[in-house]
C-alpha cells in the first residue's frame, strides 16, 4: 500500500526537491565564475586544507567528498596539473596513494573562500534565526542518517 504525502508533507517535499535542484549549481556558477573552480575542486582543496599536515588518503578524501575513487582520480589529475596538490606515497603502504595540499592550492583556497562562504551564507543562512539554523541541521543530519541506514548512499562516479 502506497503511503502517499499528505498536503503538509508534498509542499515540504517540493520545497526540498528545488533546494536540492538549484543550490549546487548555484555554488558552482558562482566558484566557477570567480575563481575558476567547480564546487567538487573546492570542497577537494577545503578537505584537504582541513586534514592533518593536509594530506589524506585518497580513499579518505572521496568518503568526504561523496565521491567514487575513480571520479576523485580524475579530479586530483586536473588539480594536480594546475599545480594545487600533489599525489606522495604512503610510507605505510605502496598500494595507498596519499594526496597533498600544494602553496599554490592552498593560495587558492584562500582566495576563493570568501566568496563562496558568502554565497552559501547569502542563499542559505541569511534571514534564518539560530533555531532555524538548529533546525535545518538536524533535519539534514536526519534524511542523511536515514539515507545511510537504507544503504542508499551512493558517490558520484
Amino acid at each position: 500500500m502506497t503511503r502517499w504525502l499528505n498536503e503538509d508533507e508534498l509542499r515540504a517535499w517540493l520545497r526540498l526537491a528545488g533546494v536540492m535542484l538549484t543550490l549546487a549549481p548555484a555554488l558552482d556558477s558562482q566558484l566557477q565564475r570567480d575563481s575558476e573552480l567547480t564546487h567538487f575542486d573546492y570542497l577537494c582543496l577545503a578537505m584537504l586544507s582541513e586534514a592533518e599536515e593536509e594530506t589524506l588518503r585518497m580513499s579518505e578524501l572521496a568518503g568526504k567528498v561523496n565521491a567514487s575513487l575513480s571520479r576523485l582520480s580524475h579530479v586530483v589529475t586536473k588539480l594536480e596539473a594546475r599545480g594545487w596538490v600533489k599525489r606522495i606515497p604512503c610510507p605505510d603502504s605502496r598500494r595507498v596513494t596519499l594526496v597533498q595540499l600544494t602553496e599554490s592550492g592552498r593560495d587558492v583556497l584562500v582566495a576563493a573562500a570568501p566568496g563562496h562562504v558568502e554565497t552559501v551564507r547569502s542563499l542559505v543562512f541569511d534571514g534564518l534565526a539560530p533555531s532555524d539554523v538548529r533546525a535545518l541541521e538536524r533535519i539534514a543530519g536526519h534524511i542523511v542518517d536515514r539515507i545511510d541506514a537504507a544503504g542508499l548512499r551512493t558517490v558520484s562516479g
